[in-house]
């Protein structure tokens, strides 16, 4: 596929649609969960340590039966009890994070976290579009399938991102989780000054 690159092996790297295809429910949700957490900034939250419950219940020994309470927590400290209609939100990239939140799934099994990974996907990677000024020909979807030559810049660092988390859970296990939580602490903070950008210049 066009516009993939190689890893640092030199071998071609997979698209994000395959490295979605592929990964396990371990995998699965910490990528859903990172997209979600990169994006935390478009709905107020200041607080960072407000998904790391989260990130901590996908380590190994971690209570996946708690998954769903501490989803229900998350939702209520940043004011996401439902997914929202059009009509009662003004900015679109907003909307699309309290469904990020709104959408993940009470129980952290393989099907639904890959159902959630995916839509996360998309709707990080449509936020960072609806964030930058900058012209964007191709779709998201044909971006998470290899397209890359012309991407906006922040939908470029996003879906390097999405890549490298994947990639990570996936060669190193729960090994990857803290080099992921990095990876989405950086993403989160280069939107944190998109979002003040924009607040400040109206």
């Amino acid at each position: 596929m066009a516009g993939l690159g190689t890893g640092p092996d030199g071998e071609m790297r997979m698209s994000l649609v395959e490295l979605i295809a592929q990964a396990d429910e371990r995998g699965l949700a910490a990528s859903g969960l990172a997209c979600l957490d990169r994006c935390v900034p478009l709905l107020g939250g200041d607080d960072d340590e407000v998904l790391r419950p989260l990130w901590a219940n996908l380590v190994d020994g971690g209570d996946a039966g708690a998954w769903g309470a501490l989803l229900d927590e998350a939702r209520a400290r940043l004011g996401v009890a439902d997914v929202m209609a059009a009509e009662d939100v003004e900015d679109e990239a907003a909307l699309l994070v309290r469904r990020m939140l709104a959408a993940a799934p009470a129980v952290r099994s393989a099907p639904e976290a890959r159902v959630w990974a995916d839509a996360c996907s998309v709707a990080a990677l449509q936020v960072h579009r609806l964030l930058d000024l900058a012209d964007d020909p191709d779709s998201v979807e044909a971006h998470r399938t290899g397209r890359t030559e012309g991407m906006s810049p922040l939908v470029a660092a996003e879906l390097r991102r999405q890549i490298t988390v994947l990639e990570l859970l996936a060669e190193h296990g729960t090994g990857g989780l803290r080099r992921a939580l990095d990876v989405s602490t950086e993403g989160r903070r280069v939107l944190r000054a998109v979002v003040s950008r924009r607040a400040r210049h109206g």
